[in-house]
């Protein structure tokens, strides 16, 4: 079968490797029908795994498919059921796991696609309770979405942020796949949103998409900006990914006893702070990663109820590289798909 294998730094290729083996007792086995691309998809095409990796190790994070057989000893899943599976091995077993917090599972063998064989291939065999249905209104490249970015910002605006309907949320980067999630999710509760983005014309797709104040942060000071249209008092949430450029002027957006979620640092991973302005004005920081298989299903539903993700480009996968690229550009407005 046909799979994307990286070789080193910056070596994709298409080969072709042996299929996985029939499902175990308590395995489904997976056709991928299409891959999402993400940031941790170009952090190991960098080369920043940040453990140690055996290569050539296939790629793709996220990704949606549908289920070719099944073990045994399955239930509620059988072949012809369109599935997203989860991004990360857990042990099934821990408290967090059983809790259902399985982005904090304590026994986790690594992150698919960037730790483990991925999803860049045309069949995978995975443990069914790591498998969640699609429903049928959602399509397969939509689908392809849940698994990290949608997921990503079910759990950091609802789990962590607390997301209130008529609040008010500063999202950064709105041109996004998860900026662009974030704008349609908190609209879609009745929030009002501020946005950052890098041009005019992300600027007016972001207007578009429901965002009601959009700041090019190349031409203003976003905080600036921020304090001004809320009259000094700041937001009720900020939704921060961008990382050490954008953290301090975040948290000036804040008002008092505002919440900031974070998920991640694409612009560094280090930064100062005021710790007295922490603690004066009461801020609640939370580090954000990944979601539970409970926060996919929950995406899903959304995208059912018609809050659909923006799609950028769909690439082939002998171009997936090409799609990394342009997500390493920050010319992409919406998601990068790969379709199988």
């Amino acid at each position: 079968m046909k799979a994307l294998q990286l070789f080193g730094d910056r070596d994709l290729r298409l080969t072709e490797i042996e299929p996985p083996p029939a499902p175990g007792a308590d395995e489904v086995r997976i056709r991928i029908r299409a891959v999402g691309l993400n940031f941790i998809d170009v952090w190991g095409f960098r080369g920043m795994a940040f453990a140690k990796r055996k290569m050539p190790l296939i790629v793709g994070a996220e990704a949606a498919g549908i289920v070719e057989s099944v073990g045994a000893a399955v239930t509620g899943l059988a072949a012809g059921d369109r599935v997203v599976p989860y991004g990360a091995m857990t042990c099934g077993r821990c408290r967090a796991c059983r809790e259902g917090r399985d982005n904090l599972c304590e026994d986790v063998s690594g992150v698919m696609g960037f730790h483990l064989d991925g999803f860049a291939r045309e069949l995978v065999t995975l443990p069914a309770r790591l498998v969640v249905k699609v429903p049928d209104g959602v399509s397969d490249t939509d689908a392809a979405c849940a698994g990290i970015a949608f997921g990503t910002v079910q759990h950091m605006l609802f789990d962590n942020a607390r997301l209130e309907p008529g609040e008010s949320v500063l999202v950064h980067a709105g041109g996004s796949g998860i900026g662009t999630g974030a704008i349609r999710m908190a609209k879609a509760i009745g929030c009002t949103v501020y946005t950052t983005v890098g041009d005019d014309e992300k600027g007016r797709k972001a207007a578009e998409l429901g965002a009601d104040h959009v700041i090019n942060y190349r031409t203003e000071r976003f905080e600036g900006e921020v304090r001004r249209l809320t009259k000094r008092k700041g937001v009720d949430v900020v939704f921060e990914h961008v990382g050490a450029d954008t953290w301090n002027g975040s948290l000036l957006c804040l008002k008092r006893g505002g919440r900031l979620v974070t998920c991640g640092s694409t612009s560094g991973v280090s930064t100062t702070m005021n710790l007295m302005q922490l603690f004066q004005q009461q801020y609640r920081i939370t580090g954000s990663f990944g979601c539970s298989l409970a926060n996919i299903g929950q995406s899903l539903a959304k995208m059912e109820a018609g809050i659909r993700p923006v799609v950028d480009t769909v690439y082939p996968l002998a171009d997936f590289a090409q799609g990394l690229e342009r997500l390493e550009s920050r010319r992409v407005f919406g998601k990068i798909l790969v379709s199988l």
